[in-house]
């Protein structure tokens, strides 16, 4: 299980970074929980999360320096699994999102990027698109100490040299 100290950093799926700013003892009908106090750096809210469900929510702490080569290469190499079923792809990343896992985000990434290359996204799809590389450009900024920027336009190009033999589709 994981257990987090008051000051430390970290990732809360879909939202991004955040800080554990205390933990409590608290009761709740008659029910002691230990209560972490998280407050998510990108809108400044405050979340209350119990002890016992950070491990289901997926609160993780952020990855180390080692893993940014490894999401490199994953961007770097041409496999994309994409079914064309709409409604099954886009469950499917909902739920690969929701899992916080930094691998799992930018699969939703690569098979996003690749879509629009070869098709118009639907509204929900470049949503995801945005918010699967903001939570990835702003995790590898964080722990790499380089500017968001700097690692935005590195993403893209590192995509855009992946798929750089996909021709757009023309007929939709």
């Amino acid at each position: 299980m994981n257990s987090f100290k008051i000051g430390e950093r970290v990732i809360y799926p879909n939202q991004g970074f955040g800080i554990i700013e205390d933990i409590q003892d608290e009761n709740y009908f008659g029910e002691e929980f230990r209560i972490y106090h998280l407050r998510i750096l990108s809108n400044n809210t405050l979340v209350l999360i119990p002890f016992s469900n950070t491990e289901e929510i997926g609160i993780r702490k952020p990855i180390s320096e080692d893993t940014i080569e490894k999401i490199f290469d994953l961007l770097r190499s041409g496999e994309v699994d994409v079914t064309m079923n709409w409604k099954g792809r886009y469950k499917e990343h909902v739920n690969l999102m929701k899992s916080g896992i930094i691998f799992d985000m930018v699969s939703v990434l690569k098979s996003l990027y690749y879509l629009s290359l070869i098709k118009p996204l639907s509204f929900r799809e470049k949503k995801m698109l945005e918010k699967a590389k903001e939570l990835i450009v702003s995790e590898i900024s964080e722990v790499s100490s380089l500017p968001f920027s700097e690692i935005e336009q590195k993403i893209i190009h590192t995509l855009s040299l992946c798929f750089k033999g996909v021709k757009p589709s023309l007929d939709f």
